[in-house]
């Protein structure tokens, strides 16, 4: 499964430049952990980070960065660019395929034509040759306004870029390329990503395995009501974004994995008391119900009668043994509605999906509270930051020694946190 290392924004919303981890460019850098969290005050960007992670992905999606600035209550390219600023809107993801020892960088800009329409302004794919250290990386696949050259196959890459960090091309440099190596691509609409239509063929392996690692990204909009609902019948083999498929994602665990479902329904009854049994009822129209049977009652009830933050425990654990789960989960806040005491056990569940050995997820989340923080290493935990030029940074609650020696003596982080030891001095 594919990994982040780093990951690069700028000029979205608060975000001015904040980089996560390592990039191409930035070797001395750690590499993001299997769970990243990220805290802070209110106002810092937390919510900027997740939609930024949720836009790149909206943009992938939709095929379409002019849909992505419009969905999801984000109000356009105005709205979301960095206020001040004319400089496009840029992400970087450094990445890594399983089994692969050369990371990839997939480097994004965004801007707007004269008529404040958004379009791709540029893209580029750098890798770095086999037994190469040092040096610019190859580049596979630069793109001007949705024009310029990508590299077949999965040769080492464009040597005519080897030596700068110039984006242009022009007509007489893609002629020195070597014939038969190189294609030259025109869009036909700039508003679309590159790798949405060069990573549907088959002659771009390395864009099409960066296409799907964009494409299985979970980001979580999970909304209790929304898991209230009841939709049509059916088994559907992963959770959506909202949740209003619950109940069908259970009728597959009952049917698909009942072992996996059991082990479900365990850790449900440990950390919800009373809850024995999860089921599902098929109403006279051929919709949808969700029951929960309680111990100490003869009847079920369902789930439009269950509280917000056990719908969410129940939809989060059911999340994490999907048989084929995504290789990114982004979860904003996954406190909201729960009982305290349950955070720790969250946060230790996504912990051990994350870093277990069955291929689990790799996992990022916001969270403003101290009981989540308390189950995660220092290395783990970033905070965002307000500086005095209304812009966040960023930084890892490692790069503190002393952080790392209080943890190391046993003191819990998210307790340092709530002690204000995690505040820059």
């Amino acid at each position: 499964m594919a990994t982040l290392e780093g990951f690069r924004v700028r000029n979205f919303g608060v975000l001015k430049d904040v980089t996560l981890g390592r990039l191409w460019d930035r070797r001395k850098e750690e590499s993001l952990t299997p769970i990243t969290a990220i805290i802070g005050k209110n106002g810092v960007g937390k919510s900027a980070l997740f939609d930024a992670f949720g836009f790149l992905s909206d943009a992938l999606n939709f095929n379409n960065v002019e849909e992505a600035c419009n969905a999801r209550g984000r109000g356009g390219f105005e709205r979301i660019q960095t206020q001040g600023t004319i400089d496009p809107i840029e992400f970087d993801v450094y990445y890594r395929e399983h089994g692969n020892a050369r990371p990839i960088t997939y480097q994004i800009a965004i801007t707007v034509d004269q008529f404040g329409r958004p379009f791709v302004l540029r893209e580029r794919f750098r890798q770095r040759r086999k037994g190469q250290t040092r040096g610019w990386p190859f580049s596979f696949l630069i793109l001007n306004h949705g024009s310029g050259v990508a590299w077949k196959g999965e040769q080492e890459g464009l040597q005519i870029v080897e030596d700068t960090d110039d984006f242009d091309l022009s007509d007489e440099l893609i002629e020195k390329t070597e014939p038969g190596e190189t294609e030259e691509v025109n869009l036909d609409d700039p508003r679309k990503l590159g790798i949405a239509t060069l990573g549907a063929l088959k002659q771009h392996p390395r864009i099409s395995d960066f296409r799907r690692f964009i494409e299985g990204w979970y980001l979580s909009y999970f909304t209790p009501d929304a898991a209230r609902s009841l939709p049509l019948a059916g088994p559907q083999e992963h959770l959506n974004i909202h949740g209003d498929n619950l109940g069908n994602v259970v009728q597959f665990m009952e049917r698909e994995h009942p072992q996996r479902f059991k082990s479900i329904l365990k850790k449900i009854a440990d950390k919800i008391p009373g809850i024995d049994q999860v089921d599902t009822e098929k109403t006279s129209d051929g919709r949808l119900v969700l029951r929960f049977n309680d111990k100490g009652f003869q009847d079920p009830f369902y789930a439009q009668q269950m509280s917000d933050g056990t719908l969410k425990i129940f939809a989060y654990l059911l999340m994490l043994e999907d048989p084929t789960p995504p290789p990114f989960i982004c979860i904003e806040e996954p406190e909201n509605g729960l009982y305290h005491k349950l955070l720790e056990i969250l946060a230790t569940e996504f912990r051990e999906h994350a870093t277990g050995h069955r291929g689990g997820s790799q996992v990022f989340i916001t969270t403003h509270q101290p009981y989540f923080v308390n189950s995660l290493e220092p290395k783990e935990v970033w905070i965002l930051e307000k500086q005095e030029d209304g812009f966040s940074k960023i930084r890892r609650a490692s790069e503190d020694p002393l952080v790392n020696n209080l943890v190391e003596e046993g003191l819990p982080l998210g307790g340092l946190w709530y002690s204000d030891y995690l505040d820059p001095r």
